[in-house]
């Protein structure tokens, strides 16, 4: 087996054992629409925290069940409706500060925006760049939140592709694979780009996954 081909094989393995986006996963059906972009918004703000993916995506889809899926319904709630939909999803260190954010962070979006991230995207001209500035000024989303929004929309904004923020560089680190984007991205199909940085991810997030994906791909 060539050095290329091991890693095909390996990026594969992952893909289909791994490869679920986390809005997926939060329950959002991701498209360039405004509702979807800002709750993929949301969960990047939530995952960014130094706290459990999985607790992350439980308090995401809270939120969500909770009606708070608009900049408007955000805003219209008052603090401590978010800070219970944060506690119903277990997301309890952070919850006062993260629910003075969402708000704060939801207001700015409506007053600069409309609501509607597209305009951000747009103003940015679509760079990667531009649009990671753009987002760093919103509360709650630092250089770590716009790097996992960015990862995670790439699935509709396929201008930014291939977009791999540092946590799945590390992952592909972790598994042998090459560090660089675009040469990742060659390892997959051109619609699979965002699903695998997530898979990578989850490589970087839990050595289990690493150890799964080497042993099944070389089975």
């Amino acid at each position: 087996m060539t050095p290329r081909g091991g890693q095909r094989d390996i990026a594969r393995t992952l893909l289909e054992r791994h490869g679920t986006t986390f809005a997926e996963e939060a329950g959002i059906r991701l498209k360039d629409t405004p509702q979807p972009l800002y709750q993929t918004l949301v969960l990047a703000a939530l995952l960014s925290a130094r706290i459990r993916a999985s607790v992350a995506v439980a308090a995401a889809r809270a939120l969500f069940d909770a009606g708070l899926r608009t900049p408007r319904r955000m805003t219209e709630a008052t603090w401590q409706q978010r800070v219970d939909a944060l506690g119903e999803g277990g997301y309890r260190r952070y919850d006062e500060r993260t629910a003075t954010q969402l708000g704060d962070g939801a207001r700015l979006l409506l007053d600069r925006y409309g609501g509607d991230l597209r305009r951000m995207r747009d103003g940015a001209d679509g760079t990667a760049d531009a649009l990671r500035a753009a987002l760093q000024e919103v509360p709650g989303i630092g250089p770590a939140g716009a790097g996992i929004f960015l990862r995670e929309v790439q699935a509709v904004w396929t201008g930014l592709a291939p977009f791999l923020d540092p946590k799945a560089r590390q992952g592909a680190e972790r598994l042998g694979l090459p560090g660089e984007a675009g040469k990742l991205a060659r390892l997959v199909g051109k619609d699979e780009t965002a699903a695998f940085a997530s898979a990578l991810v989850r490589a970087a997030l839990d050595a289990s996954v690493v150890d799964d994906v080497l042993k099944a791909a070389n089975a």
